[in-house]
């Protein structure tokens, strides 16, 4: 199998701890990524190809990239995007355990709904308003489902595309260019 060439992001710094949260009290290696390089470098990664690995060009002056955080950067990097990812990971089991526990309500308020309903349509004294009642009751039973149903569709799937994004910059292969 061909390796496929990576897809490149580039960053300018003058210091490395630009690319990282001045307010996180952590050691380096720990250091949350500043917000505004996280955006600019997950911006860049959601464009790029999805099956090409990527490669992430930091360019900074010769004094900072021969520092010891220099040689600290990439497992850094590669340690805040996998943290970043599980709490995706578990933000989206989660999301699932919520949409569980909806449908199972929601589908005991469509049935109570619908055999209220039905009964209230049956009986001898309930006329047209009956059928009005009934009706009503099946939307409100619907209507209990809206939101597992949203979740289980549609609410999932952004997670999964920003995590699976978190996991390829985890993955990244990190090259510092020491500029003259």
């Amino acid at each position: 199998m061909v390796e496929q060439q990576p897809s490149v992001i580039e960053l300018q710094v003058q210091k490395i701890g630009q690319l990282f949260d001045s307010f996180d009290p952590m050691p380096f290696r720990e250091k949350d990524l500043d917000r505004r390089a996280e955006d600019y470098i997950v911006g860049w990664a959601r464009e790029l190809p999805r099956k090409r690995p990527i490669r992430i060009l930091v360019h900074m002056p010769a004094c900072e990239a021969s520092g010891d955080h220099a040689r600290m950067l990439a497992p850094a990097v590669e340690r805040y995007f996998s943290y970043r990812a599980d709490v995706l990971s578990k933000e989206l089991k989660e999301l699932f355990r919520v949409g569980r526990y909806s449908l199972g309500i929601g589908l005991v308020v469509l049935a109570v709904c619908m055999l209220g309903g039905g009964i209230v349509a049956r009986a001898p004294w309930s006329g047209e308003f009956g059928a009005l009642f009934n009706e009503g009751l099946v939307i409100l039973g619907w209507v209990a489902n809206w939101r597992p149903i949203e979740i289980f569709l549609y609410d999932w799937w952004p997670i999964v595309r920003h995590r699976n994004v978190l996991k390829r910059l985890a993955k990244a292969e990190i090259i510092i260019v020491a500029n003259a």
